[in-house]
């Protein structure tokens, strides 16, 4: 986006754009950009929140104002807690479920994770009557075995066939894997926002789990393919911070 902005300005056409990731809009530097200190893949808070997301959008506009450019502004609110998915009127879960056993490997607990919460995705399908998962084409076992392949020293360099680059395809099957445990997770019982779902994925499950250790590990290794998963496009800063702050 960032470069599209610059070739729209070549022609007068002042733009501004909203960022979720700070680092990746400095890079760019773009004309005007509006950083949003939300989940990823949400750049206007929470989706019930029409007054907060009208907020979002002015304060962006409003940087079409400035005579100066490149310009960088910080959202300074966080989202409003939002509620998605099912209340507790609608499921009644009749058994409960314990806290995520560490037994086995990392690999193993991941797998074995995928296969619980399956059950729970196939109700979210038929309440929903929809899901974002298809674009790899890889089922969620699939998708786990690919991803956690790369926690040991022998990686699967190729999913599904694809002639993808390695990084792009583990780019790929993290963010399907983590829409899988979403869409599960809000077809249970309870009261859901945002954040809440963040952090049980991240803080709770074994998969959150992963992909901290799959960062780590990019991070450490400096391959330039992986550099972007070793930075923020696999694990969100706001989730970064909360474990700085931990």
């Amino acid at each position: 986006m960032s470069a599209v902005g610059r070739y729209l300005e070549e022609f007068g056409i002042p733009t501004v754009q909203i960022s979720l990731i700070r680092e990746h809009t400095v890079a760019f530097n773009p004309p005007r950009a509006l950083w949003v200190p939300f989940m990823l893949g949400r750049p206007f808070g929470a989706p019930t929140d029409t007054a907060f997301q009208k907020r979002v959008l002015k304060e962006a506009l409003g940087l079409l104002e400035y005579d100066r450019e490149p310009i960088i502004q910080d959202f300074q609110d966080d989202a409003p807690p939002d509620q998605l998915g099912y209340d507790d009127q609608q499921l009644v879960c009749p058994v409960s479920f314990p806290t995520q056993s560490k037994v086995g490997t990392l690999r193993e607990r991941v797998i074995s994770e995928v296969a619980q919460l399956q059950a729970w995705h196939e109700v979210s399908l038929q309440a929903r009557g929809r899901t974002t998962l298809g674009v790899t084409g890889a089922s969620p076992e699939r998708l786990a075995e690919f991803v956690t392949s790369w926690l040991g020293s022998e990686p699967e360099q190729v999913l599904n066939d694809s002639e993808q680059a390695a990084a792009v395809s583990v780019k790929f099957a993290t963010d399907e894997l983590k829409s899988f445990y979403f869409e599960a997770k809000l077809a249970q019982p309870g009261q859901h926002t945002a954040k809440s779902l963040q952090d049980w994925f991240w803080f709770e499950t074994s998969a959150g789990e992963a992909f901290l250790a799959l960062r780590t590990k990019f991070a450490a290794e400096g391959l330039p393919e992986f550099k972007g998963l070793a930075t923020l496009s696999m694990v969100p800063r706001v989730v970064l911070d909360l474990l700085a702050k931990r």
